[in-house]
């Protein structure tokens, strides 16, 4: 009898969830989120105290792994945490708040915000190191994502020299995908060439080949880079064999099929100050694929690993840029 992963403990016991918990974010040893002390803890045991309380014996305060995470001071139980976080690890386009509403039982408020501390845990944030390296390749690309006034859905355009007019607003989108390995996704303020530049400066490794379209703004940044190839997509030119080796985009470019269904048929409108978080989402997912040797199960260990350390308010940074909107 096939067995499915839904009957794993953690998806139906709370106790089980917090040891499921406990055993990623404190794989290092557990510490007090309060004071950094490792070790010197011990689990409150009293007929009333909550399910995984434990006192600090450095600072004398007691605390849950919930502490210092994207977990801290919610009331939804820790193994409906679990299924809400496989959910979105284990589909590849997304799911939907409505979704995660109406499967979890949940209030449509919390699906909407459990989504977004899920995909606030995926942010590899500014340690993860750029992509690429010595003797690899990654390969650039943008979109433009463009919402018309009075619609509530995006639209996707990859062209050109579109005009500012009122009724529409234009985002750039930049990812950077490392071929047969990770990928980085942001919303930009342009497609310039200082724009385009400082993006593979802060994501790439400049000690890698780097493969573009032949849009002009890449031509100045890639000299920075050990090497730079285009495809002139105008030309439908796709891939170019030179040398023993491909230039191409088709990585990223596959990247962005993804990202694009996804925000089309499964959320369908996201406001501009949250859109980088959806890409971190796409982001995440693609960097950890089956691919790569990644199952569900690893995804959803690596969502909660990396739950530390990131508390999501209503008062929020996007875009790279500094400002700030309401989550």
């Amino acid at each position: 009898m096939p067995k499915s992963v839904l009957d794993e403990p953690r998806f139906r016991n709370e106790e089980s969830a917090y040891e499921w918990v406990e055993a990623r974010v404190w794989a290092n040893g557990r510490f007090c989120p309060h004071c950094g002390v490792i070790g010197e803890s011990g689990k409150l045991k009293g007929k009333s105290t909550r399910i995984g309380v434990y006192k600090c014996y450095a600072c004398r305060k007691p605390f849950t792994v919930k502490v210092g995470t994207i977990f801290e001071k919610s009331h939804v139980p820790m193994h409906i945490w679990m299924q809400a976080i496989h959910l979105v690890c284990s589909s590849k386009k997304g799911i939907s708040a409505n979704q995660l509403h109406r499967v979890l039982g949940v209030d449509l408020k919390t699906a909407w915000f459990m989504g977004h501390r899920i995909r606030l845990a995926m942010d590899p944030g500014s340690n993860a190191g750029p992509l690429g390296g010595e003797g690899k390749v990654i390969e650039a690309d943008e979109t433009f994502v463009i919402k018309q006034r009075g619609r509530t859905k995006w639209e996707f355009n990859n062209t050109y020299g579109w005009m500012k007019v009122r009724d529409r607003r234009e985002l750039v989108v930049f990812a950077l995908v490392e071929r047969g390995g990770r990928a980085r996704a942001m919303p930009i303020a342009a497609t310039t060439s200082d724009e385009l530049r400082r993006a593979l400066k802060k994501h790439g490794d400049t000690k890698s080949a780097l493969m573009t379209d032949e849009w002009r703004g890449y031509i100045r940044p890639g000299r920075e880079f050990a090497s730079h190839e285009s495809v002139n997509h105008s030309e439908e030119e796709w891939t170019r064999w030179d040398r023993g080796s491909m230039a191409g985009t088709e990585a990223v470019e596959n990247f962005f099929s993804v990202f694009k269904r996804g925000m089309k048929g499964v959320y369908q409108h996201c406001s501009e100050e949250h859109l980088a978080r959806y890409l971190h989402e796409f982001a995440f997912r693609y960097s950890n694929r089956i691919g790569l040797g990644v199952d569900d199960v690893e995804r959803s260990a690596r969502t909660v690993a990396g739950a530390v350390g990131k508390r999501l308010t209503y008062r929020t940074t996007h875009r790279e840029t500094g400002q700030t909107g309401t989550a």
